[in-house]
């Protein structure tokens, strides 16, 4: 194992991980969509411990994927969860208020009331994928940050990296290409929220309305999706030549699909899975496992944009204000040892995988339907 290949593969664990989290965003998907499938309390209250029941799966992978950033690659921590840390406050308030919301809405002495709380999860469904689709984005248009490593010997302020202005962080919004890839997550998971629905609530009157909302929000997620992964295959990309020096280069991302042609394949197999999963479920009213496909096939395609933006001789977080300090696996990762000795723990992770899947089908062994809502006296 030489050190090369420690920093490719912790991207590769960062990659899956990031992509995991974007098809559990399926929770907030659903999420926002609480007033629109659901026109009865006794219907959202179905919909709200359908998604409830998932929710700790989201955050915990929110979770791991940060913890995982910071042991393998902590000067992009200190970057940007330090430096931006606006975005990701804002990111974490709307995973803390979703969870409130989940335990309170129905507590005996709410006063706030149970539309409070569901509009609280319809922030967190909206809020919390725009978020962090701008934060990914950000791995292709870059952010404003300055690295000054020598900073590291200064007593008074041994700051390594810092935002150049003092949005820290927020002003990335100002992007449009940023604004816009968010607001395709954001509708991406509301795909998948349709689709988790139509599979794990067993009521008829809620399915009728998730085919028409299905196409609306593909149509949506086409309309933004679309334009930003053209004007970002087709458009200059951050290169890093041998020396470490970073250039622009013309086209960069779609050379990378070229040069490691099984990541195009990759990417092709989870466009094709995911419109498998939404046409069948739109065309055939009895087809209710297709958040199955659809969520393969994102975790193909997310996994696929998170790899052509770090390996490759690529900087995954570059930077507008100063190219050089722009962040590459190389110049960002830990020492050595400390990557090696993680990778023997990352043996760990198809346990804990083997142990997500058995939890699921133990939570899902029934659909949530009408009749379990009004018995269960552990319902949200």
């Amino acid at each position: 194992m030489t050190y090369d290949f420690l920093q490719h593969y912790w991207w590769f664990i960062i990659s899956l991980l990031g992509a995991l989290l974007v098809f559990l965003l399926f929770v907030q998907g659903a999420n926002s969509m609480i007033f629109q499938l659901g026109k009865t309390p006794e219907e959202r209250r179905m919909l709200v411990n359908s998604t409830g029941r998932k929710w700790e799966f989201t955050f915990t992978t929110l979770v791991t994927f940060g913890g995982a950033f910071f042991a393998s690659f902590p000067l992009f921590y200190s970057t940007s969860f330090g430096s931006a840390y606006w975005v990701w406050l804002l990111i974490l308030f709307t995973f803390i208020i979703q969870a409130v919301s989940y335990e309170f809405q129905n507590k005996a002495g709410n006063l706030f009331g149970v539309r409070t709380f569901q509009v609280c999860l319809i922030l967190n469904g909206i809020l919390g994928p725009l978020l962090l689709g701008g934060a990914v984005a950000t791995f292709f248009t870059g952010s404003n940050f300055i690295v000054e490593k020598g900073n590291i010997t200064d007593a008074l302020q041994p700051v390594i990296s810092h935002w150049a202005n003092g949005s820290r962080g927020l002003d990335v919004l100002l992007n449009p290409w940023v604004v816009i890839f968010g607001i395709s997550v954001v509708f991406l998971a509301r795909i998948l929220g349709t689709l988790y629905i139509n599979n794990n609530v067993d009521d008829e009157v809620i399915r009728k309305r998730i085919r028409r909302q299905l196409l609306v929000n593909t149509i949506l997620f086409l309309f933004f999706f679309l334009p930003f992964l053209i004007v970002t295959l087709l458009g200059e990309g951050y290169a890093v030549n041998e020396k470490g020096v970073v250039f622009m280069e013309s086209m960069k991302y779609l050379n990378n699909l070229l040069a490691m042609w099984p990541l195009a394949v990759i990417l092709l197999a989870g466009i094709v899975l995911l419109l498998f999963g939404i046409v069948r479920t739109v065309l055939k009213p009895g087809y209710v496992r297709g958040i199955w496909p659809a969520g393969i096939g994102v975790v193909f395609v997310v996994l696929v944009l998170f790899l052509i933006a770090g390996w490759n001789n690529t900087a995954y977080y570059p930077s507008t204000a100063d190219l050089q300090s722009s962040l590459t696996i190389r110049n960002s990762s830990s020492s050595e040892f400390t990557l090696k000795a993680m990778f023997y723990v990352s043996f760990l992770v198809p346990f804990v995988l083997a142990y997500i899947v058995y939890a699921w089908r133990a939570i899902d062994k029934k659909a949530i339907d009408r009749k379990e809502i009004a018995e269960d006296d552990h319902a949200y």
